[in-house]
């Protein structure tokens, strides 16, 4: 998943969007998700064919009111097929997850439920999300990866409650070594985000992430 939050909007994102695009193109087993602020959903959306287009937060709401809020089916509507929920920069309560959680199985959008503990991961897998991505907030943007014992007691926590949960493993991931590594652990899939946008050549760097995350699922 190249996950920019933030750090890239506009024609900026939408060229690495293309690259990414170009790499799911080329690697057809592998499900490569592209997240983007809620205004550049369709622009990327209307411009790629192969990556997964992400929002970045989706509320559980149904049409009506809701000032403010972000409706399941206007970010459906923009092209975005996914959605993060819980994320360490917009964490949400139990029931607001549930309730997305919903929503999203309603419109067939693939839900990415973020969790920090192992407790936190048990708890979110009762909900039955499509991938539950697990990331310890204290490693965010450090360039430190989660240790090996984190990974294997979040994969066990999870699948002990649905064997059926996709689980990516993140924080930290900032060069190809970490996500084929990752990968090697037993994750599904892992992200990235400034391990890409402050590279001095971001479209290289996203290129060899996603050869490493191939290359990683092929062993």
């Amino acid at each position: 998943m190249f996950n920019p939050k933030s750090f890239l909007y506009g024609d900026d994102l939408l060229k690495l969007a293309k690259v990414a695009d170009e790499q799911a193109k080329k690697y057809p087993d592998l499900s490569i998700f592209v997240t983007a602020p809620f205004s550049d959903l369709k622009a990327i959306a209307d411009e790629t064919e192969h990556v997964i287009v992400t929002a970045q937060h989706m509320d559980g709401i149904q049409p009506g009111r809701g000032m403010g809020h972000v409706l399941p089916e206007s970010i459906y509507n923009a092209g975005a097929r996914a959605t993060f929920l819980n994320h360490a920069e917009q964490p949400m309560k139990l029931s607001e997850v549930t309730a997305s959680v919903k929503r999203a199985k309603e419109l067939g959008i693939i839900s990415v439920v973020c969790a920090d503990s192992i407790d936190e991961a048990k708890a979110v897998a009762m909900l039955k999300p499509d991938i539950i991505l697990c990331e310890p907030t204290e490693l965010i943007g450090t360039g430190q990866t989660s240790d090996e014992s984190y990974v294997e007691a979040t994969n066990s926590a999870i699948h002990e409650v649905d064997e059926n949960i996709l689980i990516m493993q993140a924080a930290g991931i900032s060069t190809a070594e970490d996500v084929f590594k990752t990968i090697k652990l037993g994750a599904d899939g892992t992200g990235c985000t400034s391990g890409i946008t402050k590279a001095a050549n971001p479209e290289q760097m996203l290129i060899e992430m996603i050869e490493a995350a191939y290359k990683a699922s092929k062993q």
